[in-house]
């Protein structure tokens, strides 16, 4: 793709940390079509990194949004209590899992509904330390960093960072030698402990955090049954578990939550991305008394849970509902998992095939391969994203609104992008 005027300003003006590895500019999106600035039609199946599940400018988000900025764009919560924001508290406490009374905390990213879940674990139960886990993600900011699983790009050269923060293997079990959800190295209670004795006394644990699957660490599912260990450890040390559901939420994987398929309640759950059609908008949802736990004004943000973002979230949940977007995410994965796993036989360097009903990825065997499938799909009008603690992971994000047809069409172009990296990447040297 040939540099435009625009990334050429683009460059001049915006620092370099701020990457993109395509020089595509959009002007328009609706559903799961890009237009760039030369009237080109681009395929998107990144969905704005896991924002639009509901697709591009849908209209009944598009008409919620034009009504609510002609009558009140913004107050601060904090000023001054207005509706939008009490509905879409009510509409998430119903919609999280687990029994018992809920509360709601809107705010604005999924970094920031991170580092809110940990202040409301520390508050409530009166520790310091958080488990966090080897190849996540949870923002950028400095705690969101410190619980960040990967160096390069997101840490390197950015400490110190916050103390109290220790870490677990992930069951990343495509590369643990047992190779077997059954036999995972986190499956029980004991096995968690062991694995702590070196680091933390578990009296001392405020929360453990983790991704239901790991977004930005590879598209990598957590067992059901690592899950279920998880909540047990926490009950019986009296700590918190806070399911990270970012990246996975709002029907990705066939569930509202990915952490459902596990059957396991979390105490907090973090959340954005979707959540708001691709405005703005993150939330911290939890047990009531927990969720009380901080004392008045311990909790706040000045744009968190603004009119018209709640407004569009509002409406993006009664997509979810209304056109039943879940269950046709489990109907994308139906389609787009066989033919992965075809190109995974065809092509001996598609390591891994894995994911979730629409939340799916192809780990390759390096970095340039993945790197030259993203160029390639793009060079014929198809937007994929890479991923992976080592960069070596194809994403598929796109919205769950997508017609069949356009998927087909997608994929094919995939399929072709596959056949040019084979012939365009020499392999480097086995890591």
């Amino acid at each position: 793709m040939a540099e435009t005027d625009l990334v050429a300003r683009r460059r001049a003006a915006v620092p370099r940390g701020v990457a993109v590895p395509l020089p595509l500019v959009v002007e328009e999106a609706s559903g799961a079509l890009l237009r760039d600035d030369r009237g080109g039609r681009v395929i998107d199946f990144a969905g704005g990194i896991a924002c639009v599940n509901v697709g591009h400018t849908h209209p009944a988000v598009v008409a919620a949004i034009t009504r609510q900025a002609a009558r009140l764009t913004h107050t601060c919560f904090q000023v001054a209590t207005y509706e939008p924001y009490v509905a879409v508290a009510e509409a998430l406490n119903a919609l999280v899992p687990g029994p018992g009374p809920k509360k709601t905390l809107l705010v604005n990213t999924g970094a920031e509904a991170v580092e809110n879940a940990v202040k409301i674990a520390r508050a409530a139960t009166g520790r310091a330390a958080v488990v966090a886990f080897e190849h996540a993600f949870h923002g950028r900011t400095l705690l969101g960093m410190t619980l960040t699983g990967k160096a390069q790009p997101y840490k390197a050269g950015f400490g110190p960072f916050a103390p109290e923060v220790y870490r677990l293997p992930f069951p990343y079990c495509f590369r643990c030698p047992r190779k077997s959800a059954a036999e995972c190295c986190l499956g029980n209670v004991e096995a968690i402990t062991i694995r702590l004795a070196t680091q933390v006394a578990p009296e001392s644990v405020a929360a453990v955090l983790i991704e239901p699957v790991a977004g930005e660490g590879g598209f990598i599912p957590v067992p059901p049954e690592v899950l279920r260990a998880l909540a047990e450890w926490c009950r019986a040390h009296g700590a918190l578990l806070i399911a990270d559901e970012v990246q996975t939420g709002f029907g990705r994987t066939g569930r509202m939550f990915a952490v459902e398929h596990s059957g396991v309640a979390p105490d907090l759950v973090a959340m954005a991305k979707s959540l708001a059609g691709g405005l703005p908008l993150g939330a911290v949802t939890g047990r009531a008394e927990v969720m009380d736990a901080p004392v008045p004004g311990g909790l706040g943000t000045t744009f968190g849970g603004n009119p018209v973002a709640c407004a569009a979230a509002l409406a993006v949940l009664d997509v979810l509902k209304n056109e039943r977007l879940p269950e046709r995410a489990r109907q994308l994965g139906d389609l787009l998992r066989p033919r992965l796993l075809r190109w995974q036989a065809r092509h001996r360097w598609i390591e891994d095939v894995r994911g979730l009903a629409a939340m799916q990825a192809m780990e390759l065997d390096e970095s340039t391969r993945a790197a030259a499938v993203q160029r390639e799909a793009a060079a014929r009008g198809l937007l994929v994203l890479t991923a992976g603690t080592f960069g070596n992971v194809v994403r598929l994000l796109m919205p769950l609104t997508i017609p069949f047809d356009l998927l087909d069409e997608g994929l094919d172009v995939l399929e072709a992008a596959l056949a040019a990296a084979d012939r365009s990447v020499v392999p480097e040297s086995p890591r």
